[in-house]
Order: structure tokens, then sequence, then C-alpha cells
């Protein structure tokens, strides 16, 4: 789920707004694979986070005030997801087995 929703954060980027669209998707796959319904959410945003490091929003401002161009940061930052990707994919993997499984209650 977690390398589902980064590679799909690349292509569209939301800030959570696919969200509503993908949840049932998402909370049936975490269902059906029963994974603890808090963490499966958990790793889909902290997935989703992780696009956000090769064009981060704090960097149009930062171009501005340092009269530089984006080529000159995205270096940087694409080496930034080079080293917390698979960082935050395992802690998310490592994590996400901490809690036991709850099935959701029907009314």
């Amino acid at each position: 789920m977690g390398v589902y929703s980064a590679v799909l954060g690349f292509f569209v980027p939301s800030g959570g707004g696919k969200w509503v669209i993908e949840a049932p998707y998402v909370m049936q796959a975490a269902n059906e694979l029963q994974v603890h319904l808090g963490w499966a959410v958990q790793v889909y945003n902290a997935a989703e986070a992780l696009p956000n490091l090769i064009n981060p929003f704090w960097m149009l401002p930062l171009l501005g005030v340092l009269g530089i161009r984006a080529k000159d940061v995205v270096g940087f930052t694409f080496t930034q997801l080079l080293v917390h990707a698979p960082l935050v994919l395992f802690m998310l993997w490592a994590f996400a087995s901490t809690l036991p499984y709850h099935p959701p209650v029907m009314p």
C-alpha cells in the first residue's frame, strides 16, 4: 500500500484529496489482508508524502528569496528521496505489524 501510494503521488499530487476516492479500496484491501485499519491509513498518508521530497512546497519561496533555479535544488531533494523512501517504507512495514487486526463493527 505504501509503494502504491508513493508511486501514485508522483503522478497525481493531491495533498490528500485523492483519499476521498481511494479510501474505500484501501480500507477494503486492509480488511481482506487483516491489517490494522489505523496503520493502513497511516501507511497511505506517510507514503503519499514521499514524492513531496522531490518537489516540495517550500521550494517555491526559497527559489524566489535566494534567486536560484529549481535545477539547483532538485539534486538535493532527489537525494533525500532516495535516502528516506526505503527507510520510511521499512519503518511503516515494521510498525504496522505491531498492532493486531480488529475487524470493523457493522451496524
